[in-house]
């Protein structure tokens, strides 16, 4: 018996496109930006070559190159100075990312661009002056010579009193005209409350994309210094996820997709391709992966300027990704990508 030649299908591109189990699209990927108040304000990010924080004048024409491209889905962020204990600003009325919502929502209804999908985190570190995702207690000490605030085991993440302020979020995101929310505190029971809020407001339309799988990953880095929002004292590691379980993983999906997520996400991409496999092999609901900052800083250091060395890594990483079984990508890589991909 001969044996198998399976080079016979990978001589010639044409060939290898055939058999080619795993495609990428533009309309897969969804890209992340930055936005912030004021006008003409286009900053770099120092830790993240190629990437901004914008106002929202400029971010409209980042957005329109992308939508030009075949990229339909954006992922906001906001990026603000006025920042205080409970992060009140994240769900002002006139905030950084409603006012954006606003400008982009009637930005591309005008040119008839209204299938772009406006999606927006709803976190509070980005927003509070100790950095944390959600509300912080003071735990009561003896040693009354203790200096709290500069004390970690001194204080504690309050899990139900966060609650409200994500869905209060959530709702002002929502009465901008955000598509989807995106709910990234990694507090038990936050898809739960946004659904509720939202519905009972008259938002059932409004979409929920999950934070479901968030590790406490060392790749978070430069996202961390591109919205100012490191903790102030301690870590994230007692609400974000321990990289050292995938089991978890899937009970976090579980409870998300139960309390109403429509898409659940794993975060970050690369280092949980296992995670992303496990979720598509057990759950059939879209799943989304974050190709998170320090992964895209890793290919940029990798490729040092050679644009077809990024290429080769970057669109490597995004199909591995893919493969894995996640249906949309976030990815600081989207634009580049469908330009590469159009070149295929």
């Amino acid at each position: 018996m001969p044996v198998a030649e399976l080079r016979r299908l990978r001589r010639k591109k044409v060939i290898r496109d055939w058999v080619s189990r795993t495609s990428l699209r533009p309309g897969n990927f969804i890209l992340p930006c930055f936005v912030v108040g004021g006008k003409g304000v286009k900053e770099p990010i120092s830790s993240m070559d190629g990437v901004y924080r914008q106002s929202t004048d400029n971010l409209i024409k980042d957005i329109a190159d992308a939508y030009a491209l075949g990229i339909r889905s954006v992922l906001l962020f906001g990026v603000t100075e006025a920042k205080d204990e409970y992060g009140t600003g994240a769900y002002q009325g006139d905030g950084v990312v409603q006012e954006a919502v606003r400008e982009i929502k009637k930005e591309f209804s005008d040119r008839g661009g209204k299938d772009l999908i406006l999606i927006t985190d709803v976190c509070l570190c980005g927003y509070t002056s100790h950095g944390h995702c959600g509300i912080i207690r003071r735990k009561k000490t003896e040693d009354r010579c203790q200096k709290e605030e500069k004390n970690p085991s001194s204080h504690y993440i309050d899990n139900d009193a966060t609650l409200p302020f994500l869905a209060r979020i959530a709702l002002s995101h929502a009465e901008a005209g955000a598509d989807f929310v995106a709910p990234s505190a990694m507090m038990d029971g936050q898809v739960k409350a946004i659904r509720e809020v939202l519905n009972t407001n008259g938002h059932n339309e409004v979409g929920i994309l999950a934070y479901s799988v968030k590790y406490a990953s060392h790749f978070y880095g430069p996202f961390r210094d591109a919205l100012n929002s490191a903790p102030r004292f301690g870590d994230r590691k007692s609400y974000q996820m321990d990289f050292r379980n995938s089991d978890e993983a899937l009970r976090e999906i579980a409870t998300d997709i139960d309390e109403g997520a429509d898409i659940v996400m794993v975060k970050p991409a690369l280092a949980y391709l296992d995670i992303i496999h496990r979720a598509r092999e057990t759950f059939r609901v879209p799943i989304a992966a974050y190709n998170v900052s320090g992964e895209y800083c890793l290919v940029k250091q990798l490729s040092r300027g050679n644009p077809e060395q990024e290429k080769g890594l970057m669109l490597e990483i995004l199909t591995a990704i893919k493969r894995a079984g996640a249906d949309l990508i976030i990815t600081y890589h989207a634009k580049e990508a469908a330009r590469w991909l159009r070149q295929e």
